[in-house]
């Protein structure tokens, strides 16, 4: 099944975790990712039901909610796999600020919110040994009202892996930002597993969404390695 790109893989190209971005013929396009068999991870499944569910809720807008959300990309600028500005349709528009509402627990939105931009999070650091990894923001907006923090992970990756931010996946669910440390061990061993001596990298990427809108900030990199 292919969809239109969703402002989740906006700047995404190949594959990672479940989902490749491909273009053919100009148009660009998530599809799931092949992998020879029939197993699919939460994750994959969890980004198919999204993306079906909004491609049910645009077939049902009415004439005019269709009209106003053309409207409203006629003057916004995707981002394409490769990086570079694009136009963008009413219908891409509508799937890339609901693809964030909706995986922050909010409902779908049928009318154009007011889009004013989200601002990028602080630096991070994260602390890892044995039994806790933490991830701390330098700071935080003065208010974090409909404000997520979305935090993405690689898997544990080995001594020789110098940057490897584009397998950073979703892990947990959306974090209210806060300016003390935030134990996500448990999440992340759930979905990663556990780093070691012999895989003691983590590649991390993280965000803000704007959970009243969809919007969503620029992506932050940080990476740690398992302290003894």
């Amino acid at each position: 099944m292919k969809y239109i790109p969703s402002i989740a893989f906006e700047e995404m190209s190949g594959s990672a975790k479940g989902v490749t971005a491909a273009k053919v013929k100009s148009r660009k396009y998530i599809r799931n990712r092949g992998y020879g068999g029939s197993t699919r991870t939460s994750y994959q499944a969890s980004v198919k039901a999204v993306f079906k569910q909004l491609s049910q809720a645009w077939k049902g807008l009415t004439n005019a909610q269709i009209l106003a959300w053309n409207a409203a990309a006629n003057t916004a600028e995707g981002r394409s796999v490769l990086g570079t500005k694009s136009k963008i349709s009413g219908c891409n528009l509508f799937m890339r600020l609901n693809y964030w509402v909706v995986y922050c627990g909010g409902n779908i939105m049928t009318a154009v919110p007011s889009l004013a931009g989200v601002v990028a999070p602080a630096d991070a650091s994260v602390a890892i040994t044995a039994s806790t990894m933490t991830f701390q923001l330098a700071s935080i907006p003065d208010s974090v009202t409909n404000l997520k923090l979305i935090i993405q992970a690689s898997e544990p990756q080995g001594n020789g892996v110098t940057r490897a931010y584009s397998k950073a996946s979703a892990f947990g669910e959306p974090l209210t930002p806060v300016a003390t440390a935030i134990s996500i061990k448990s999440d992340y061993d759930a979905k990663c597993g556990a780093p070691s001596a012999g895989y003691p990298k983590v590649f991390f990427k993280y965000f803000y969404v704007n959970t009243a809108t969809g919007e969503k900030s620029g992506e932050k990199m940080v990476s740690a390695v398992l302290s003894a």
